[in-house]
């Protein structure tokens, strides 16, 4: 597939993910989260964003990732989803936003999706060439779908 894609790469624990630029809306500084009773447990909560109620999903819990940040939750990003992803206004909770990057199709491996058959949401493992102390290392970045992932979500609230 020739083409780029264009993603916003954050951080969770600490691997890095990437979701597809044209599913985001805008990115937001941790504000306080209201608690709701009975959703599941990665819904975090709601906030008030500008006037308008906006669910927030903890994205590591969503994906049971265990390793927590060693930063602070208050440093932490919400990512607000485009509205056409979700039925409502919905954010994810995130450690940190790192930047929105191209990469070409051939940069991404699509087979490596297979490990895991229960978790569809991944698209693929994007690989990007960094040095290291005068060394090229490949940086693997998850590349998530979070249609898929909410899709999921939105069947279970």
């Amino acid at each position: 597939m020739p083409g780029s894609i264009q993603v916003v790469e954050f951080v969770l624990g600490n691997e890095h993910f990437a979701i597809d630029l044209f599913d985001v809306k805008e990115v937001v500084e941790y504000t306080t989260i209201t608690k709701l009773p009975n959703v599941p447990s990665y819904v975090r909560g709601i906030i008030d964003l500008r006037g308008e109620i906006t669910m927030i999903i903890d994205l590591k819990h969503r994906l049971n990732i265990t390793e927590g940040s060693a930063a602070p939750v208050e440093s932490s990003r919400i990512i607000v989803l485009d509205d056409r992803i979700a039925r409502s206004k919905t954010g994810i909770l995130v450690d940190d936003v790192t930047s929105v990057s191209t990469f070409e199709r051939d940069q991404v491996d699509y087979t490596s999706t297979s490990v895991s058959q229960n978790e569809s949401s991944i698209i693929g493992i994007i690989k990007r060439s960094v040095r290291v102390k005068d060394k090229e290392v490949n940086e693997l970045i998850i590349w998530i779908d979070i249609r898929q992932l909410l899709g999921n979500i939105d069947a279970s609230v």
